[in-house]
């Protein structure tokens, strides 16, 4: 019989707090009018795109979570570096809790159960150290095994820091508020939405054994990822919007990267036998 974890009985993860909460005292300064340029904000909406899109969609989601495609190891590399700058955590961490996830997905072994509620789901299990860690290492040893990637893993942070002294050396502090602060709060709550809004808000095209559901805004604001339930339902597939109407730009990029031959191997749903095949 599973015991349910509950919060008390967590250790609170205090590291993760106290980041969180300075990076949102941080896109504050934003309200201030000497932060303001529409430059800054034209970069806060193009690095979340390189980041959130590129990085943690494409690259960390679809590329080296799921397998849905491959790259040659430049491009591969250079969209683990851009997820990177997404300051999500390290790479290897963030692959093995989303295949945990996928193994258990709202069930006591998954660490954003959306059975615990909204807020747990968003953000609340990050509050806390979580036991899935745990099943990082035997989860991810594709992965572990790359000097590359365990690089990104240990140095994630300070990449993250060198990257806001290059921004203040190109725009000084507006440049580092919205480049850095308001971009990361952004890219954050975009993809916490993945594990918190598509498991509570939308509909349901497959009975997949959690709650996983279709949410357009989400989808718009994740560059596809909100077609949860059908992800859900064909994990592998690199094109989560299935339906004319479920736009999903992450795959009309891989589409383009196949087509001048940077995507090989790009993987599909078929409905009919709710399997993946490696046919485009």
């Amino acid at each position: 019989m599973t015991v349910a974890t509950t919060p008390t009985q967590l250790k609170p993860s205090w590291s993760f707090i106290v980041v969180l909460i300075a990076i949102h005292t941080g896109a504050l300064f934003a309200l201030l009018p000497s932060n303001f340029s529409w430059t800054a904000v034209g970069l806060a909406l193009f690095l979340h795109w390189v980041t959130g899109g590129l990085g943690i969609t494409l690259g960390w989601h679809r590329m080296l979570t799921h397998r849905s495609f491959k790259t040659p190891k430049w491009l591969e590399y250079f969209l683990a570096f851009c997820g990177s700058l997404a300051c999500e955590g390290g790479v290897i961490w963030w692959v093995g809790l989303h295949r945990n996830h996928h193994l258990h997905s709202d069930t006591e072994r998954d660490q954003h159960n959306s059975n615990k509620g909204f807020w747990w789901s968003h953000i609340g299990w990050m509050m806390y150290e979580t036991p899935a860690a745990s099943e990082v290492e035997k989860l991810t040893k594709d992965l572990s095994s790359d000097p590359f990637y365990r690089f990104l893993d240990n140095y994630f942070f300070p990449i993250q820091i060198a990257f806001g002294l290059l921004l203040f050396a190109l725009g000084s502090w507006p440049f580092v508020v919205w480049g850095i602060f308001v971009r990361l709060v952004f890219v954050y709550h975009c993809t916490w939405f993945v594990n918190s809004a598509t498991h509570q808000f939308g509909y349901r095209t497959y009975a997949c054994e959690d709650r996983s559901t279709n949410c357009w805004w989400v989808a718009l604001l994740t560059y596809g990822e909100g077609w949860h339930n059908n992800h859900h339902a064909f994990p592998q597939s690199a094109r989560h919007g299935l339906q004319w109407w479920e736009i999903d730009t992450t795959w009309m990029l891989v589409r383009f990267l196949k087509f001048i031959g940077l995507a090989q191997k790009v993987r599909l749903a078929d409905p009919k036998n709710l399997v993946a095949n490696d046919n485009v």
